[in-house]
């Protein structure tokens, strides 16, 4: 029995400490003890411009909004975050609404609906 209990304590702790790794890494968090700052900042940046790009291929609008600013705003709204989203295309809708939220990005114009006939008149 005394065994069980402490594999769940190792797991445990385990699992605190990654979740310290990960929130240093992608949040801005402290960088855990016994982790080199330097090399935390440089693995957090380069995941951080690894993200960027794919947003930006995925949302085009998103990045000419930000403009020349997208790095700097794209940091901004990584850092205000304490996990990325789950997937790219949520992160890069999620950015957008970031964004939007600080009027750099309109709503989309609606698409005009089309009738049902509209098909047969081409």
């Amino acid at each position: 029995m005394t065994h069980g209990h402490d594999v769940g304590e190792a797991r445990r702790r385990l699992a605190e400490a990654q979740r310290r790794v990960v929130a240093a890494l992608v949040a801005g968090a402290a960088v855990p003890e016994g982790f080199d700052p330097e090399r935390m900042r440089v693995q957090a940046a380069s995941l951080v411009a690894k993200r960027r790009s794919v947003v930006a291929r995925l949302r085009p609008d998103a990045a000419a909004a930000a403009g020349p600013d997208l790095a700097a705003e794209f940091a901004a709204y990584a850092r205000s975050r304490e996990e990325p989203p789950p997937g790219y295309r949520a992160d890069a809708d999620d950015f957008a609404a970031w964004l939007r939220e600080r009027g750099r990005l309109r709503d989309p114009a609606p698409e005009p609906r089309r009738r049902w006939w509209s098909r047969f008149l081409r």
